[in-house]
């Protein structure tokens, strides 16, 4: 299995289409609007916009699993990321990511890493065949060196 097998809702709550993304190297996000780290949104989006037509995207995954940080709908969530931060980078909907309830995708990336997600904005770098390539830490800027390096493809 890889990403790719599994299916999820953008924002807007319509299916997402991976044939958007296959192909191209992916930083899945699971974010946060009232998180310590919401700032990370501003080296995301800066990100996507430097690297987003060389084969690689950003996939943010809103969850109000670690300390009540994303309790607002959709729409809220969408609003505060464009008013906020210019969030223009594909953004699903709203899910659970720990425990037996956990949306497919996390419950596979638990499976495959044997790592439970352990807090909001902990990135996993997706190659582009939709198989993980590495777990990066929520502290570690979406920016950091290393991570761009891997965008690059220069590691």
């Amino acid at each position: 299995m890889n990403l790719f097998d599994f299916e999820i809702k953008d924002i807007q709550g319509n299916n997402f289409d991976w044939s958007t993304v296959r192909g191209k190297k992916i930083m899945l996000v699971n974010t946060a609007s009232e998180c310590g780290y919401t700032f990370h949104y501003a080296p995301m989006e800066e990100i996507y916009q430097k690297y987003k037509d060389q084969n690689f995207t950003i996939i943010g995954i809103p969850s109000n699993d670690f300390g009540g940080q994303e309790p607002g709908t959709e729409a809220e969530i969408a609003t505060f990321c464009q008013k906020n931060y210019g969030v223009t980078f594909p953004m699903m909907s709203k899910v659970v990511i720990l425990g037996e309830n956990a949306h497919p995708i996390y419950k596979w990336l638990k499976e495959e890493t044997t790592m439970d997600v352990a807090w909001n904005f902990q990135k996993y770098l997706i190659d582009e065949n939709g198989n993980i390539e590495r777990i990066v830490a929520h502290r570690i800027e979406p920016n950091d060196p290393d991570i761009i390096a891997w965008i690059e493809g220069k590691e």
